[in-house]
């Protein structure tokens, strides 16, 4: 299993300003490191990028929301779902149904669903009934790379 990787990219349209898409992406994930162009914008990082997107969904109260969307999206240890990207740059998450006209951010995380897990848990009455800690998710992965290293080290001697 692989790190948590997180990536971002969006048209810029003619009629929207570079600077404010960029600020669009920065609102929900800060730290992100972006390749800015005139028509397109790409971006990446780490897990930490991922913070603050964890607590705009608890102080929207759209975990369930976000849950469903990001289940609906992985395809193995990779999920991607869209953002309404005028949303974005108020500082607001909002997953449109389809692509929108001015374009949407369009994410992809890799890391499987205990990332989900840990964005979006499972909720009772809108309540996370088990919350984990990003540190723990952290540990989790190297846990399992350290593992795959020594499966693969084993491999390598076997042969």
């Amino acid at each position: 299993m692989r790190t948590i990787e997180v990536s971002v990219y969006t048209a810029v349209r003619p009629t929207e300003r570079v600077e404010k898409v960029v600020c669009a992406i920065e609102k929900i994930f800060p730290g992100l490191i972006m390749d800015i162009r005139t028509d397109r914008i790409d971006a990446y990082d780490g897990p930490t990028s991922l913070q603050t997107f964890h607590e705009l969904l608890r102080r929207q109260q759209i975990l369930d929301s976000a849950r469903s969307v990001m289940l609906r999206g992985q395809v193995g240890d990779v999920f991607q779902f869209q953002l309404n990207k005028q949303a974005a740059f108020m500082g607001i998450v909002s997953f449109p149904p389809e692509e929108e006209p001015l374009g949407s951010l369009h994410v992809q995380i890799t890391g499987g669903e205990r990332v989900i897990d840990w964005l979006a848990p499972q909720t009772e009455n809108g309540v996370p009934i088990c919350e984990i800690e990003l540190e723990e998710l952290q540990g989790e992965k190297a846990k399992e790379a350290a593992g795959e290293k020594q499966a693969a080290g084993e491999e390598k001697n076997v042969l």
